[in-house]
């Protein structure tokens, strides 16, 4: 197989990275635009992360955040965004660096991005994934579950908008 000098992988993601900066940069500037909400899933171990110690405990492998409502002094910067999120009723400050991101959707458009993230410990179980509330709680929290096997409705669903696969693009 011939060696990618070029690393279309990594350029790829970056550029898909890139649209999440830009995205969230505008939202903390001019706020969150018609019914535009976010999931966002990331490795909650990974290089960068600041997280409480208890949110850490209570998701030590990924989380998936929502900003919808509730949310607040989000910032973006070049390598990294932060964001205030109650969790309980108790105010955290989140620090994310874009390469811990695993997935970003916003589902009011069907709009789903996918992120090749180094596992940390990558002979564990999969993490837990998580899954909105049923409730139309207009708050911007984390939530988790383990995915169970087959369809879940609480999942949310991109609308039928494709997601693309970086790893299906390489030979084996």
């Amino acid at each position: 197989m011939p060696t990618d000098h070029i690393r279309y992988d990594v350029l790829t993601s970056e550029a898909m990275r890139g649209v999440l900066r830009k995205v969230l940069g505008d939202v903390a500037t001019q706020g969150l635009p018609g019914d535009h909400h976010f999931f966002i899933t990331f490795l909650s171990n990974a290089e960068g992360v600041k997280l409480s110690p208890r949110l850490l405990a209570q998701y030590p492998k990924e989380i998936t955040i929502i900003l919808q409502h509730q949310f607040w002094d989000l910032a973006v910067f070049d390598e990294r965004f932060e964001v205030g999120l109650s969790f309980g009723g108790v105010a955290e400050r989140l620090v994310i660096p874009f390469s811990a991101l695993k997935s970003f959707m916003d589902p009011s458009v069907g709009f789903d991005l996918q992120f090749n993230v180094v596992e940390t410990l990558a002979t564990e179980p999969p993490p837990p994934v998580v899954a909105p509330s049923p409730n139309p709680i207009p708050i911007a929290t984390a939530l988790a579950a383990e995915k169970p096997e087959g369809d879940d409705p609480t999942t949310p669903e991109p609308g039928g908008g494709a997601v693309v696969r970086l790893d299906r693009f390489r030979k084996k």
